[in-house]
């Protein structure tokens, strides 16, 4: 069986690609998978490291108004739908997936011009243009969220699964997390991230929460500041991550599941991965929505998780060192509001989610060959 599965940009479509695509191989041992991406993409980087072929395309993102811009992107897409039109052609593929990003469309829509199984998978309960458009080609669409549904006009079946998340999120353990990052089992961590390249507000807002915290009994922190604002943040707060043991303040989480393994609350962004792992581990969590996201998709997302109890929501522009100082003490300060919390984060999490996905999807295939 060969099956291509298309989706790049950010971590945020490729990740999701890649474990749909462990749990395909999987359940099919001898499917093989291609990935198809951008060479400006970060799938140039990450995807082969997993081991699985990349073929590329040109492609682009269209601007938000007219101009030079624009049609050189529109330009960028008749090239990436002749890419993906050969591609398509020389792999011959039963199945094509695809989980967000520009590089799904040309891909997408020639799989279904050829009456492949095709399915795309949508991880923000606001979609993307492109999977809206897709989704009128398309046999599936496999939702993260069921808010999502209403914005999907297309005869495909909708199928809410849930975000896929890794493996080693599910598998890390507690005591590998403090182990790892030298933390204390018998205090209570809080976990702050704003992804790879950090989040200013967040790091702002955190310099008096961790000087107002340090040398804490009770709670201790580990804080990823993102590579460029490590510097900075380190001046700002002075010598307290050095001389008190309770503060862990680090550019870049290179062990992200062994981290979230050991957080009993979070304070982060609210992107459709980061949101999927936080609760799938059950922990609850303080979103901060990037407020700058494609179709303000985040607010929607922490709203969702919010909705369900499993998480409390300040958006950018309220969010200051005062207000987050307050509402971290008053959920450690209140056991059974993080219980309560932690439960309605472990019900909304779909661990299984990226098995179910690779069910639905390879039914299209095996259905495909019993009617031919």
């Amino acid at each position: 069986m060969k099956v291509v599965i298309a989706g790049g940009g950010t971590g945020g479509h490729i990740y999701p690609a890649l474990t749909i695509a462990d749990a395909i191989k999987k359940q099919e041992p001898q499917a093989e998978i291609t990935f198809v991406g951008t060479r400006k993409g970060l799938e140039k980087d990450i995807v082969p490291r997993y081991g699985y072929p990349l073929e590329f395309i040109r492609v682009a993102g269209f601007e938000r108004h007219l101009g030079m811009g624009t049609l050189k992107s529109a330009g960028k897409l008749l090239l990436g739908m002749g890419d993906a039109y050969s591609l398509i052609n020389r792999i011959d593929p039963e199945l094509v997936v695809g989980t967000g990003g520009y590089v799904c469309g040309p891909v997408l829509f020639w799989g279904a011009m050829k009456r492949v199984a095709t399915c795309i998978q949508e991880q923000n309960a606001m979609p993307g243009v492109t999977n809206k458009i897709l989704s009128r080609f398309v046999d599936k669409v496999f939702l993260g969220y069921a808010a999502g549904e209403r914005y999907f006009p297309g005869s495909a079946q909708k199928i809410v699964t849930g975000n896929p998340v890794r493996a080693e999120v599910l598998e890390a353990s507690r005591e590998e997390g403090i182990r790892k990052f030298g933390l204390d089992p018998a205090m209570k961590t809080l976990l702050v991230f704003g992804g790879s390249r950090g989040a200013r507000t967040i790091n702002e807002s955190m310099i008096p929460v961790e000087k107002a915290l340090a040398g804490s009994r009770s709670i201790q922190i580990l804080h990823a500041t993102g590579t460029l604002g490590y510097a900075s943040h380190m001046e700002a707060v002075g010598s307290i991550a050095e001389s008190c043991s309770n503060i862990h303040i680090v550019p870049y989480l290179h062990e992200m599941p062994l981290a979230l393994a050991a957080a009993d609350l979070a304070v982060s962004r609210a992107g459709a991965i980061g949101l999927a792992e936080l609760m799938a581990r059950g922990i609850p969590s303080i979103l901060v929505p990037y407020p700058y996201a494609t179709a303000n998709h985040q607010e929607y997302n922490a709203r969702a998780i919010a909705a369900m109890g499993a998480a409390e929501v300040i958006l950018d522009r309220d969010l200051n060192g005062d207000i987050l100082l307050d509402h971290i003490k008053k959920l450690f300060e209140d056991p059974d509001a993080l219980r309560i919390m932690h439960k309605e984060a472990l019900k909304a999490g779909k661990p299984d989610a990226a098995d179910l996905i690779a069910k639905e999807a390879l039914e299209m295939v095996y259905c495909n060959r019993r009617n031919s």
